[in-house]
């Protein structure tokens, strides 16, 4: 695998080619390789790339990386929806095969068989496929609101889960968007949405683009900042 020495870490990184793309783009994420994507690029040209945007490569994999508390998920815990941690309950539910969590608008309940604690991984499928179900409901009426406001138009949209980005517009423009964003503040989640519904029309990062995603949202530079802390990558 392809690396290079920045410093004290070494960036590896995969590249994965997309000819239809303009530009390249980096994504870091947890325990895996920088990944590149982009238009056709020797290994020499992937290195230049990966170099000049090695010191926020190094500031993210130091961000993602940081070890994170591995505490079981207990009653006083607290889970993230819509930009609000939330108290959360832990029952033990001896007569369940597995865990069950229920969130009632004002707390998190979770029904565990093995105790009253939870361990964080087995905990995440289970909150995903709620903020799924949330999302269904409420990210996708977003979506059929701003159409409306912008003018925009997708041809669909659904909730998909991604390695590493929170939506992404398809080549049929289709919008597709990760179960996480639930956990995002509503005016960043709508902030997503209008950036997918703008690529509808322009697919890459261009000046366009972002003139596009200012002219119906003139402040999405502040919602755009509270994505980076999350480590998906330069692009959504």
């Amino acid at each position: 695998m392809p690396h290079l020495q920045y410093g004290a870490p070494t960036i590896e990184w995969q590249f994965q080619p997309e000819p239809k793309l303009k530009r390249h783009y980096v994504t870091v994420e947890r325990s895996r390789p920088v990944l590149l994507r982009g238009p056709l690029a020797t290994e020499a040209e992937q290195e230049a790339l990966v170099r000049r945007r090695a010191r926020w490569i190094r500031e993210k994999l130091a961000l993602v990386n940081q070890s994170q508390a591995v505490e079981s998920i207990v009653t006083g815990s607290r889970l993230r929806y819509c930009g609000r941690n939330y108290f959360t309950e832990v029952r033990h539910a001896p007569e369940l095969t597995k865990p069950q969590l229920t969130f009632t608008a004002s707390q998190f309940i979770i029904e565990h068989p093995d105790g009253p604690s939870i361990p964080p991984d087995k905990l995440l499928p289970v909150l995903e496929s709620v903020y799924r179900d949330c999302a269904q409901e409420k990210l996708l009426a977003r979506v059929r609101h701003w159409e409306r406001e912008t003018g925009l138009h997708a041809h669909g949209a659904r909730i998909h889960h991604f390695q590493s980005r929170w939506a992404s517009c398809n080549a049929r423009n289709v919008l597709e968007f990760h179960p996480r964003v639930m956990e995002l503040p509503a005016s960043v989640q709508d902030y997503v949405v209008v950036h997918e519904l703008c690529h509808t029309l322009e697919k890459n990062h261009t000046k366009t683009f972002w003139a596009l995603v200012a002219q119906h949202m003139p402040d999405w530079r502040r919602q755009h900042e509270v994505l980076e802390p999350a480590g998906f990558g330069d692009a959504i």
